[in-house]
């Protein structure tokens, strides 16, 4: 190969629009966030159509971060052998498989499993989303696309909420479910339809790339294992630990202090809300300076301190962390997403770069719930020394990141 072909080869690839590639994607994973969260606003409903009790029903959402854990890795190889899109696509399906596997359960126990499947959709979807950005996009555009895939999730929750108590009432279980699952089998025609990947992209990668005379050798996790990815990790975990303290604590914390319940829950989600503006924002930011890490350090500044004053504050500072947390460090979604792609050694990693990074997201929810719990003890009332560990976690995750050599 002549030298400036790989430049000339880059320039010829047919990259498609980075705002089109994120929208497309934002509405798959919009579709398959509102299977998940379809639980929540109508869990007592639940419980007493099929006969539960408080322990089991709180598996209907703790089962898709359990899922994640053990699901991203092969998500990751599968995505590698397969190719991102085609595996976006399968997502989709998954998630329609467990909602119809939900609508004919009879027992808590099949509605639990059909739960675990539409939480493999979760994780296969999350996994592959920024593969197909980086395949598909041009490198300089990356966080623009990465910014508005970021917010699926905030988006896909909320809609659900809301959707959710009024679709129960008027087509019962059965039709939620099947509703849902119409939706994200349309997503799938969409990502199907409009998402082409360059040929240099190409979707199934092969175990070995002709470089000239070289050759490249096929994707090893080891690869992957560098100190700075090691503390880029260390910060993204902490990141996810912050938003899940918040999103499963705050409003139990702020009811037991008199908040009404509407209003701790608005306060809880507040943050994820103004999301849709400042993690587009900072992707658009992130290409024109052609650097991530200002703008994430910034995002993991903010977290520990906002995190603590929404475990200890009722007033004013209550109101001033909610925007802060939502303007700034809900920012950082969309960059984590970017600034790892930066950090990977070789574009050739991506599919199972991205496997290890959910799974680093996973354990960081996981510990978000059940190493928070233990902090606030047994009836929840250390709000004060769950807050201060909680900040002092943040300003760790905020040291790793500016010691991480990142562009």
């Amino acid at each position: 190969m002549q030298p400036g072909e790989n430049a000339n080869r880059e320039e010829s690839r047919s990259y498609q629009n980075p705002i089109l590639i994120g929208v497309v994607l934002l509405i798959a994973g919009i579709s398959v966030a509102m299977i998940q969260y379809k639980v929540p606003t109508i869990l007592t409903e639940l419980m007493a159509l099929f006969a539960m009790d408080a322990k089991a029903a709180s598996w209907l959402m703790s089962i898709f971060t359990l899922m994640s854990i053990f699901v991203a890795l092969p998500a990751g190889w599968l995505a590698q052998k397969f190719g991102a899109k085609r595996m976006m696509i399968v997502a989709c399906g998954i998630a329609v498989v467990g909602s119809l596997i939900g609508v004919a359960s009879g027992s808590s126990a099949i509605l639990i499993f059909s739960r675990a499947v539409e939480g493999i959709a979760l994780t296969v979807l999350t996994t592959c989303g920024p593969i197909v950005v980086q395949k598909c996009v041009k490198p300089e555009k990356i966080g623009t696309s990465m910014g508005i895939w970021g917010i699926w999730g905030c988006l896909g929750s909320t809609i659900a909420a809301v959707m959710t108590p009024t679709v129960f009432e008027a087509v019962g279980f059965s039709g939620l479910w099947i509703l849902f699952a119409a939706i994200s089998a349309c997503a799938a025609i969409l990502v199907a339809v409009m998402i082409r990947v360059p040929k240099d992209g190409q979707e199934r990668e092969p175990e070995v790339l002709e470089s000239g005379s070289s050759l490249v050798e096929k994707p090893r996790y080891r690869e992957i294992v560098t100190k700075d990815i090691a503390l880029f990790f260390v910060g993204f975990a902490i990141f996810n630990i912050c938003l899940l303290a918040i999103l499963a604590f705050v409003p139990t914390i702020l009811q037991m202090q008199g908040f009404d319940p509407t209003l701790s829950g608005l306060i809880s989600t507040a943050p994820m809300l103004l999301s849709v503006i400042s993690s587009p924002l900072f992707g658009v930011i992130s290409d024109k300076i052609g650097r991530c890490k200002p703008l994430l350090v910034a995002a993991m500044l903010v977290m520990g301190p906002c995190t603590f004053v929404l475990y200890t504050q009722t007033e004013a500072l209550l109101w001033v962390a909610v925007a802060i947390m939502g303007l700034v460090g809900m920012g950082g979604v969309g960059m984590f997403l970017s600034g790892y792609t930066k950090l990977l050694p070789r574009p050739e990693l991506a599919s199972i770069g991205m496997g290890v990074m959910v799974l680093v997201q996973g354990l960081g929810q996981f510990l978000g719930t059940f190493l928070v719990q233990i902090l606030l003890g047994p009836t929840l009332e250390n709000w004060m020394f769950a807050g201060m560990v909680l900040m002092v976690m943040g300003l760790v995750g905020t040291v790793s990141l500016l010691l991480c050599r990142l562009r």
